[in-house]
């Protein structure tokens, strides 16, 4: 069995995580890109959403994660037994998700579904694979909200929704639909190293929804994609 190393070591992230609301329950933030949602085993990476959280909501607890380069919403239990009840409603996908992304290319079709089982592999670590045999089923669906041009470089601006949430799921089906995520450096989406197009991934987690383990109301949050 070959043994994962991870040397990513994550550059300084100057941004705040910004608190949208909060209760005696749950936080609900707005990760900003470049930031861990939790520490790594380097200390180098110690900087994180759960190690500046955990400072101001003692005992606080991630229910769910953003990739580093992910900006955007995401809900923060404040103690056991509502981490619990929240980690409930992810696994029975009863949590809605939709994303903002800036795709390379202008898609041919308006909206549509990518369904691809995604596995791990330790000989192409950190990436992921589209395998059939081995993977996972994962499924997620897109919608073109608006196909323009930047400097000449054809972009579609796109709501994707993972029905499904495998590691690095939506950057690999973007780059399995022949669109990769825009500043994505693992799935093919730097165009033109160097230049300004992308001075991160394109991607923002805009819509969260789920049911307030407390109150049992529904929460349907947003917040509108920063590029």
């Amino acid at each position: 069995m070959s043994t994962i190393i991870d040397t990513f070591i994550a550059p300084p992230c100057h941004d705040e995580i910004e608190i949208l609301c909060q209760d005696e329950h749950l936080v609900l933030i707005n990760k900003p890109a470049g930031l861990l949602s939790l520490s790594g085993k380097n200390p180098q990476n110690l900087d994180s959403v759960h190690h500046r959280l955990v400072k101001i909501f003692p005992g606080c607890t991630l229910v769910h994660r953003l990739d580093f380069g992910t900006s955007g919403l995401m809900v923060v239990a404040r103690n056991k037994a509502i981490n619990a009840a929240l980690c409930h409603q992810f696994s029975q996908r009863t949590v809605s998700k939709v994303y903002s992304a800036l795709l390379c290319g202008h898609l041919d079709n308006d909206e549509g579904v990518i369904d691809a089982p995604i596995a791990k592999d330790p000989a192409l670590f950190p990436l992921m694979s589209i395998c059939a045999v081995n993977g996972k089923p994962a499924r997620s669906r897109y919608r073109v909200v608006e196909r323009f041009y930047r400097d000449l470089l054809p972009l579609t601006r796109v709501e994707l929704t993972p029905e499904t949430g495998r590691t690095h799921q939506l950057r690999i089906h973007c780059q399995q639909l022949g669109h990769p995520i825009l500043g994505c450096d693992l799935y093919g989406g730097l165009l033109r190293p160097g230049t300004e197009h992308a001075p991160r991934l394109m991607l923002h987690a805009s819509e969260l929804h789920f049911v307030h383990p407390a109150s049992e109301k529904s929460v349907h949050a947003r917040h509108a994609s920063p590029f």
